[in-house]
């Protein structure tokens, strides 16, 4: 069941989602050569809980992992797609590095997610971070009342192939509100056989859009870790995401950072 949000409710969505969107910046501007991921966690913490809220991921737990997530942000750097955690490894120049931030703000909840480069990286990296975050802001432009969710899907996948990338399909994106996860998913894909394919976005939903997209292979596989996910061919991975709420007048990007 989609539970469609207020006015009210989005604001307070809005406001979680700007911390995050806080935290995300700051980590991004530490993120130079010599930096450990364990340092920019606790940046991110420090940062997160001076403005009133909590990590969301602190100790969050998913289903098929053993432990609870043990750090208050994901660092996922170069082949790690997903749920990469911070600790004792130094940036160096060339990597790239996925940076996922969520926050919990008067019970309800920010997420987004942005990756960085470190130092000078590689054409293609670069060209992989611009079709990631192209796939991710194209689907924002096309949100609109009675929009079917699946063509959202298509057009982060298109977006990402016709660049010569691929998307992962072992994640998805997510409706957020007073929980981090909720209905409906946002696939990366078109697919007619996961639940919610034929939901058509309605004024009060809020989703997290969130394109995770590989160098080479879609493939993944998850290390011994129980979290972090990398590429299944070792290639680079991009990962970009946003809150959104649609609204009468057009999408809302509840995690843009207000100047």
């Amino acid at each position: 069941m989609i539970l469609l949000k207020s006015t009210r409710e989005i604001e307070l969505i809005r406001q979680a989602g700007q911390v995050a969107a806080e935290a995300l910046k700051l980590v991004a501007d530490h993120a130079r050569p010599g930096v450990t991921t364990g340092e920019l966690d606790s940046l991110a913490e420090e940062h997160i809980r001076s403005r009133g809220a909590e990590p969301a991921f602190k100790g969050y737990r998913m289903s098929g992992t053993k432990s609870a997530y043990p750090a208050s942000i994901c660092a996922s750097l170069n082949e790690e797609v997903v749920h990469g955690i911070p600790g004792r490894r130094r940036l160096k120049s060339g990597d790239i590095l996925s940076i996922d931030v969520g926050t919990c703000l008067n019970k309800y909840y920010g997420d987004l997610a942005a990756t960085v480069p470190v130092g000078e990286v590689s054409p293609q990296a670069r060209r992989l971070l611009e079709a990631t975050r192209g796939a991710l802001e194209a689907a924002i432009a096309a949100i609109q009342p009675e929009l079917p969710l699946v063509e959202l899907s298509r057009i982060i996948q298109e977006y990402a192939e016709s660049r010569g990338f691929a998307v992962v399909r072992e994640f998805v994106g997510h409706g957020i509100g007073r929980r981090m996860h909720e209905e409906p998913e946002v696939p990366n894909f078109v697919s007619t056989s996961r639940p919610g394919h034929d939901v058509r976005l309605a004024p009060g939903t809020v989703i997290a859009i969130e394109p995770m997209v590989n160098e080479g292979t879609g493939e993944v596989r998850r290390l011994d870790n129980g979290w972090t996910v990398v590429t299944g061919d070792g290639r680079l991975s991009a990962h970009f995401e946003h809150s959104v709420a649609v609204t009468a007048e057009g999408p809302q990007v509840l995690t843009a950072l207000k100047d």
